[in-house]
């Protein structure tokens, strides 16, 4: 058999087998999938897509990112640059707490131009976030949002980074932005109580209340009950404030 950079060649036979074993992981069958994995790791050690399909068995579908990471470590031995594996690593060192060692993965994806840029951008921000690399995080959700214009969830993010750096109003336009009406979603109530509180900081006592009361208006089935009990805590906060019972607002955060 041929051999290249101390690996085989793809032997498409195994084809029909990984996606055997794909069916089995989407059907809930975990430990049959990782079982046929594991052998056919054995069998074929130097077949980077096996070696790299176990890795994302353990790391994706059983949440084992510490058992993931010596086969994203071993496809990159034989491979160095090979994308999806760098990827996993990084992902699966973000997820173990291994921040720095994270956001080198992802630089070195961004330096190659990798092309899915939102996912790179997105998790380089939050490991960012971890480390206390807040300007580098905003610059990222920004990056993001270039990907993906007026994703609310995005602009949540970058509101809660720009929050950090005490840019309050440019948080709030952000969380704006986010709750600006679209067809077929309904308001978001934790949206409305992050707009609260950064409006609660910024003074404007009126525009915290009337979140709140929003917030709390649109509350739905499935939200968390410590949200509906935070949201009245603040209007009644904000009301009191509003009402001369406190000298000075309080900064709620």
């Amino acid at each position: 058999m041929s051999e290249r950079n101390g690996r085989e060649a793809w032997l498409p036979e195994l084809a029909e087998q990984l996606r055997k074993v794909d069916k089995l992981r989407r059907s809930g069958r975990y430990e049959e999938a990782l079982s046929r994995m594991r052998q056919l790791a054995e069998v074929h050690p130097r077949q980077l897509r096996v070696l790299l399909e176990l890795g994302l068995t353990l790391g994706v579908w059983g949440g084992a990112p510490a058992e993931a990471l010596p086969w994203y470590e071993r496809v990159l031995e034989m491979a160095p640059g090979h994308v999806s594996a760098q990827l996993h690593r990084a992902l699966a060192l973000a997820r173990l707490g291994r921040h720095a060692e994270a956001v080198a993965d992802f630089n070195a994806l961004e330096a190659v131009g990798y092309r899915k840029a939102l996912v790179l951008y997105m998790k380089r921000a939050e490991s960012l976030e971890a480390l206390g690399r807040h300007p580098e995080a905003e610059r990222d959700w920004t990056l993001a949002l270039a990907e993906d214009a007026d994703n609310p969830w995005l602009l949540q993010q970058r509101a809660a980074s720009r929050a950090r750096l005490g840019r309050l109003e440019e948080a709030v336009a952000d969380l704006t932005r986010a709750l600006a009406p679209r067809e077929g979603e309904e308001v978001d109530a934790e949206l409305l109580r992050d707009r609260g509180l950064l409006r609660a900081r910024l003074g404007d006592t009126a525009g915290a209340r009337a979140d709140f009361e929003a917030g709390l208006a649109a509350l739905r089935t499935g939200d968390p009950p410590t949200l509906a009990e935070e949201l009245r805590q603040r209007l009644s906060e904000a009301r009191l404030i509003a009402g001369g019972g406190s000298s000075r607002a309080r900064d709620p955060a």
